[in-house]
């Protein structure tokens, strides 16, 4: 997915610099920064996240939010009408991501209930940020809380024997999770204006165990490394 990612980004600022070349050389007279151009800076990312993010709730209402800014600026909507229509059309798609996460993901959501009943240690970083490493020793899950801060959760040396829960809530707040190469991830997600994104380079599914991430994210994110 990051390659979709620099593909993306790569045509857009080519694009932009041979508009601006042939502008230069008197070639060609295009207005780059035309009626709303601004709203590019929330079309653009929301589009890329539509291929990275797992959750592609928050994406598509950033994206919708972002195509009616735009056609307001040209005319084609009124803004008195997107306004009205703003809020209703985010309850909705809100609404609509929870049934249907439910019902994509029913065999994770089991698992992560059934794994959840274990005892696990608690971490919250409230306007702080923490490093939590697990170096040399098992790991039987964890719940992660990231309010207005940050939190590392460091796998990469753990010992790990079997399935296991990460719970990770980020509010305002950003949660990375670095995870060993020899265990598969599964993600449980729930995002309002937040992110949850999976930046593994290997992503095979023929290994031992999984780390199942159950994830909730509001303004904020939640990264899988």
């Amino acid at each position: 997915m990051n390659k979709i990612s620099n593909l993306v980004w790569g045509l857009l600022f080519i694009t932009v610099g041979v508009i601006f070349g042939l502008n230069a050389l008197d070639i060609t007279n295009i207005n780059i920064f035309f009626d709303g151009w601004w709203t590019l800076f929330i079309i653009v990312p929301c589009f890329i996240g539509l291929f990275k993010d797992e959750d592609k709730s928050s994406n598509l209402i950033g994206l919708i939010i972002g195509l009616c800014l735009l056609l307001g600026c040209i005319d084609i909507l009124k803004f008195t009408l997107i306004w009205k229509l703003m809020i209703p059309a985010i309850l909705v798609m809100i609404g609509l991501s929870f049934i249907f996460k439910g019902t994509l993901n029913s065999k994770i959501r089991k698992e992560i209930k059934k794994l959840n009943k274990a005892e696990t240690k608690e971490y919250c970083s409230c306007f702080s940020g923490q490093t939590i490493e697990f170096n040399n020793e098992e790991f039987m899950g964890c719940s992660i809380s990231a309010v207005f801060g940050s939190a590392k959760c460091d796998l990469r040396n753990a010992i790990i024997n079997s399935d296991v829960v990460i719970n990770a809530n980020s509010i305002f707040g950003g949660i990375k999770i670095y995870v060993p190469e020899n265990v598969n991830v599964k993600i449980n997600s729930t995002c309002i204006f937040g992110g949850v994104s999976d930046e593994r380079k290997s992503k095979s599914k023929d290994k031992k165990h999984t780390i199942y991430v159950d994830a909730s994210s509001i303004f904020g994110g939640v990264e899988i490394k």
